[in-house]
């Protein structure tokens, strides 16, 4: 999942994860507190209801009672004047919260609670006076808040007679207190968890991540380039963990490639040391010779000098051949491609080396597979370099008397392949991979008569690859080696 689709759901919960678990959470409060509204009271009553109006809720606990005192003020007065009735009355309110007051003229002559009616005594209409109707109530506001019903009458002696039936409004409040309070703690429970979840799925999908990164990047800053990063997800920060994966090999394969570069570079002045020795020490002895003349003859002077060239000449093919790899393995050898003739190409190459192999015994085959009219994209100075290149390898390992080079071009759709074949020493299996590293030798000792910087293969590998083809090899040991590459096709 994308780092951006996780944070939409994560800002999506947010808001509706605490929503949902309010409504149900309040829900169920309000339904609790509702229930035990209808257990204490005997009243059924909606949730708004007690929120906004709860002294509607109180007026229905006493109407019945109520009722019934204006059905008797109105039909049967003598019954009001009967204290048995008012105290049968008032234990019936008592169950509803509630008590009940009986004045006669200015005189209390029944209280159902003593310390309540000194709180309001002085707030009680007279006579007749009773306004503000709330319901059949009239509601005394301030610091202790009842709701009182009252009913005029007269008594049987014509003295001026009123009912009082009080309700105490703070006996409801304790129950909406509750439901604010729990609503307020579930609000923040809720509010808590959800908080703590989604922090831990973020730690989980992009903290915990970003901290082994954070690890890898100081093992790469100590040198450590073998300790791997791995995850699992799709998101950008997986993404950003197998980039920063991919660096972490590449850094590791530039600083081993290094590394081997440098050993390949030793063992190069090594090798680059002993080749210029041998052929120094040849001169400095025959040139001591002609010095101290050794040679007394002219055919011995004649012969002291060839040598001299010669391994001058032989010191010289190695020199280049070492600037001319510098030069390729920085990127700094211009190439010049052009569409050239395969044919004619290839039979000027051959023509010019028939001369070469047949100086060491060894007998050059040609045989041109495509048509005569194809053309390949090359720099032709480069590509003669390859050729001779492979073909100097193939006569410096070939140790048969009747040796024999193939040279073979063969049709492969969009590109050419040539194969150059020998029947020479061969090459061992487990070093044939190797053969196109640079400075790499199959012949590893310095005292054969093979010589060379191991550089060859190498040019030839760099410049095929430079001219869009592919180059590789096959050996039998004692049998022969055939190296072969592609060139591709002008269009």
């Amino acid at each position: 999942m994308k780092l951006k689709h996780r944070l939409i759901i994560a800002f999506l919960i947010m808001i509706a994860m605490p929503v949902i678990l309010i409504s149900v959470t309040a829900g169920t409060i309000v339904r609790f507190q509702m229930s035990s509204i209808h257990e204490s009271y005997d009243v059924e009553a909606k949730t708004i209801q007690v929120i906004t109006n709860p002294i509607q809720i109180l007026n229905r606990i006493t109407r019945g009672i109520f009722n019934e005192i204006k059905l008797y003020s109105i039909n049967l007065p003598e019954k009001l004047s009967d204290l048995d009735y008012y105290q049968e009355i008032d234990e019936q309110l008592k169950l509803k919260h509630s008590f009940l007051i009986v004045r006669k003229d200015d005189e209390f002559i029944y209280v159902g609670n003593e310390e309540k009616l000194a709180m309001i005594e002085a707030l009680l209409p007279d006579y007749g006076t009773a306004s503000t109707e709330v319901d059949g109530g009239i509601y005394l506001g301030g610091k202790n808040s009842f709701l009182v019903k009252l009913q005029d009458f007269v008594f049987t002696d014509n003295s001026k007679g009123t009912i009082f039936v009080i309700t105490d409004v703070n006996i409801l409040m304790p129950q909406i207190k509750a439901v604010a309070i729990q609503s307020v703690i579930s609000l923040i429970v809720i509010l808590f968890l959800t908080a703590s979840l989604l922090i831990f799925w973020i730690y989980r999908s992009i903290l915990k991540p970003l901290n082994i990164l954070r690890i890898a990047t100081d093992h790469i800053k100590d040198g450590d380039l073998d300790y791997s990063v791995a995850s699992d997800s799709n998101d950008e920060i997986g993404q950003l963990c197998e980039d920063f994966e991919s660096m972490r090999l590449r850094l590791k394969r530039l600083i081993d490639d290094k590394i081997q570069y440098e050993e390949n570079f030793k063992e190069l002045v090594s090798n680059i040391s002993h080749d210029l020795k041998t052929p120094l020490t040849t001169i400095k002895g025959y040139a001591e010779g002609l010095i101290d003349g050794v040679a007394d003859t002219e055919e011995k002077q004649n012969k002291y000098l060839r040598t001299i060239y010669n391994k001058a000449n032989d010191m010289t093919v190695l020199v280049d051949e070492l600037a001319y790899y510098a030069k390729i393995d920085s990127n700094t050898i211009p190439y010049s491609f052009s569409n050239i003739s395969l044919a004619d190409y290839f039979e000027d190459c051959v023509e010019e080396l028939h001369l070469e192999v047949e100086i060491k015994n060894i007998k050059l085959d040609y045989e041109n597979l495509v048509d005569c009219d194809v053309k390949v994209v090359a720099d032709a100075e480069q590509l003669k370099r390859v050729v001779h290149n492979i073909i100097s390898n193939s006569v410096k390992y070939m140790d048969k008397p009747d040796g024999i080079i193939k040279i073979r071009i063969v049709d492969e759709d969009m590109f050419v392949r040539v194969d150059i074949e020998d029947n020479g020493a061969g090459i061992d299996e487990e070093e044939l991979p190797f053969i196109f590293d640079r400075f790499y030798r199959a012949d590893a000792s310095r005292g054969t008569k093979t010589g060379g910087s191991g550089l060859g293969l190498a040019i030839a590998k760099k410049v095929i690859e430079d001219h869009f083809g592919k180059i590789w090899a096959t050996s039998v040991k004692d049998k022969g080696t055939t190296i072969s590459f592609t060139l591709k096709k002008a269009v």
